[in-house]
């Protein structure tokens, strides 16, 4: 018995025929957003090299987000996530999800320690 693949995304709001114009509208998705990405990457806009929210700027923060979503879509679409019970797709999900907002945590606060230790330290560091 074959199971059939839902031929929509963003929850309904486009619908395919076939898998193939689906494969091609997830496809249009992410380059849109890794297009995004890079266009940010590349003119790097001063409002967003310039403030800052947790210790880190705004535009790595956008980073980072794009990537989880583009990492979850994925995940969803590719790997067939969207057929399977809500709780699996909770722990396949959720789990990264707390992991790398825990590494992101960790990260920020050992890299502000070092920094602090190197500018106030014995040694000084020209940063």
């Amino acid at each position: 018995m074959a199971h059939e693949h839902k031929l929509e995304i963003f929850r309904g709001l486009l619908k395919f025929k076939s898998n193939t114009q689906k494969i091609w509208g997830v496809l249009v998705f992410l380059t849109i957003v890794t297009a995004v990405e890079v266009a940010l990457g590349i003119t790097k806009p001063a409002v967003m090299t310039q403030n800052s929210f947790l210790g880190m700027k705004i535009l790595n923060w956008i980073f980072i987000i794009l990537t989880l979503v583009k990492a979850y879509y994925i995940a969803w679409d590719f790997m067939h996530l969207r057929d399977e019970r809500s709780s699996l797709r909770r722990a396949i999900v959720w789990t990264p999800i707390f992991l790398v907002a825990y590494l992101v945590f960790i990260l920020l606060f050992e890299a502000d320690y070092i920094y602090n230790v190197f500018k106030d330290g014995f040694v000084q560091w020209n940063f």
